[in-house]
């Protein structure tokens, strides 16, 4: 059995790129993901990348904050030391809005900074991970599970005609910067 794990095609024009996802996409041969160094209009929708769950990881951490902010005031102006001010109850809730609200969003902008950090493995420390060093600069590049597609010649053919500059064999999974 082959080493290989990945086919890469690099590209250098973006328009190239999404010519080869259509033509392997064509042939049904599965594509494992793309790195580009900017942004491309529409390659979510051909790839069939899922939308984001952080807003619902915003909404829970939002309640959170939320919850977390009532309960400190609650406590401490009503429960623990209640304190006649102005003959005012000890439970304005009016008065709790402002201090509820930016623990909210306090809570729901850590929260969501955090599951950012830890879904996409960038912890502090961590050394990058790219499959081509090239993807960070101007070259586009397309990964190709090589074990699940075992044509490899076909592969190959198909990205140089969708106008690859490069097709290359990698044997890891990530190459690092060092």
């Amino acid at each position: 059995m082959s080493n290989t794990k990945y086919i890469l095609g690099s590209f250098a024009d973006p328009d190239e790129l999404m010519s080869g996802i259509d033509k392997l996409q064509a042939n049904n041969i599965s594509i494992y993901d793309c790195f580009t160094p900017m942004p491309i209009h529409g390659i979510e929708a051909k790839l069939g990348v899922k939308p984001s769950r952080l807003p619902i990881a915003a909404f829970c951490f939002g309640a959170l904050g939320t919850i977390l902010g009532f309960s400190l005031l609650y406590y401490t102006m009503a429960h623990d030391w209640p304190i006649n001010i102005g003959g005012k109850p000890s439970l304005a809730l009016p008065n709790f809005v402002p201090v509820t609200f930016e623990i909210t969003i306090l809570l729901c902008a850590l929260g969501m900074v955090a599951t950012f950090f830890f879904r996409n493995h960038l912890f502090p420390g961590r050394a990058p991970r790219v499959m081509d060093i090239r993807a960070t600069d101007d070259r586009f590049i397309l990964a190709v599970d090589a074990r699940e597609n075992t044509n490899h010649e076909l592969v190959e053919s198909l990205l140089k005609e969708a106008g690859a500059v490069e097709v290359k064999y990698n044997e890891r999974k990530y190459i690092s910067y060092e």
